[in-house]
């Protein structure tokens, strides 16, 4: 077997979410507390989110870079490789490397969607895991739904909303969901 025959599918992968994920996704008084991007004096980039900037364009966002020049710090958009945040860059950029699909695990959310887990509005919470659900398989996975494998956060502090929303993104494509791996350090059952 050559190299050249292998089909290459990257399961870890990140998507940096775009400015727009939550437009049109959300109730209107929801969209009133939604995460924005914020442009600080620096000139950094951050997701800005019940008064706190979000640390998720770090290390997820240095395609393209060599090691001196990245951190954990957030980048602005415009200094990012556009295939983290475009979904038509990124193909681009899959086809360069010879990989065939992915699967890309969310950067604001956190790991499964731990920034919404800890919120103290549910409701909200659960709004916005619906939200970057829609995203990621309406807009991310859809755009390329033979490249990009449909993966779903859950608001796994509720095991019926969970359970719905399985049933909910399973019926919209998704074959994967991210959950914690931790759950009793979250103060849940195993």
């Amino acid at each position: 077997m050559q190299v050249d025959d292998l089909v290459l599918v990257s399961v870890d992968d990140h998507v940096v979410e775009p400015p727009h994920l939550f437009e049109g996704r959300l109730s209107a008084k929801a969209a009133e507390r939604a995460p924005f991007i914020e442009t600080q004096a620096n000139g950094r980039e951050v997701w800005m989110f019940e008064g706190a900037a979000l640390p998720n364009v770090g290390l997820n966002a240095v395609a393209g870079r060599v090691p001196e020049e990245y951190g954990v710090d957030p980048l602005a958009f415009s200094e990012m490789r556009p295939g983290c945040y475009d979904i038509d860059e990124r193909v681009k950029d899959m086809d360069r490397d010879g990989i065939q699909a992915q699967l890309c695990f969310p950067s604001l959310p956190g790991f499964a969607g731990s920034t919404f887990f800890a919120m103290e509005d549910k409701e909200l919470a659960h709004a916005c895991v619906q939200a970057w659900n829609d995203f990621a398989i309406d807009e991310w996975c859809a755009a390329y739904p033979d490249r990009q494998i449909p993966l779903a956060i859950l608001p796994y502090w509720d095991v019926e909303l969970s359970t719905r929303e399985v049933e909910r993104v399973a019926a919209k494509g998704a074959r994967a969901v991210s959950c914690d791996e931790m759950p009793h350090s979250a103060g849940l059952p195993s």
